[in-house]
């Protein structure tokens, strides 16, 4: 009771619109970071499948210097050590996009990877001996099934990104957390921010759960 009546609702009125516009950052990054690393974990999953040791050990590597190392640290080195070498000047968005790509791409070429292995070969042979070729055979065979296979554990990573992608704002993209610390940096409270942005990224990761199982039945 005592925090409800001392909860300042005109820290929220202030920031609401700071909050929505962070909001949709947050998704924009999260959807720009989902789909360039599906992208790259799916070129990364052929690499680690493929008995070719030049295209295997490059990509087991990545898989475990990125599932190995913190997503903060990861964030600072894209941010300062490769997006502001390669335009010149530092840029958040662009940074926090390419850090979240490369951080999911190790993640989603695991997913691809065993979704893939879990097909029974005897699919491909049967596909190989229908006349086509190994490409067409994971195109039309393979890929359809096992993308129904993966959908649980892509909802996953994807919620994992959502959350994950407040770590940018040590990097100052104006994204819900970073929205959120100046609010509470500015009115010196935690409690009304804090918990206003908890309730926002619930929203967002139960809504997308809710989606991802429909998607799971209907498909």
């Amino acid at each position: 009771m005592c925090l409800v009546s001392d909860f300042n609702f005109h820290i929220i009125e202030e920031y609401f619109s700071l909050f929505m516009e962070g909001t949709l950052l947050t998704i924009e990054l999260s959807i720009g970071g989902i789909i360039l690393g599906s992208l790259l974990g799916l070129a990364i999953a052929f690499g680690n499948m493929s008995r070719r040791w030049y295209l295997h050990l490059p990509t087991q590597g990545y898989i475990h210097l990125f599932r190995g190392t913190p997503l903060l640290l990861q964030i600072l080195i894209v941010h300062f050590g490769v997006v502001a070498q390669v335009l010149g000047r530092t840029d958040a968005i662009v940074a926090s996009v390419v850090a979240l790509a490369l951080n999911s791409a190790a993640y989603t070429a695991e997913i691809f990877r065993a979704g893939i292995q879990s097909i029974d070969k005897g699919q491909t042979e049967a596909a190989l001996s229908l006349g086509m070729t190994r490409g067409q055979a994971m195109r039309h065979i393979i890929l359809p099934q096992a993308i129904k296979r993966m959908i649980p554990a892509f909802g996953n990573e994807f919620i994992v990104l959502i959350k994950d992608s407040s770590l940018v704002a040590i990097i100052t993209a104006p994204e819900l957390m970073y929205w959120t610390r100046s609010a509470a940096a500015q009115y010196s409270r935690v409690w009304e921010p804090y918990l206003f942005a908890a309730l926002v990224y619930l929203v967002l990761t139960y809504s997308l759960s809710k989606l991802l199982k429909f998607a799971e039945r209907k498909m």
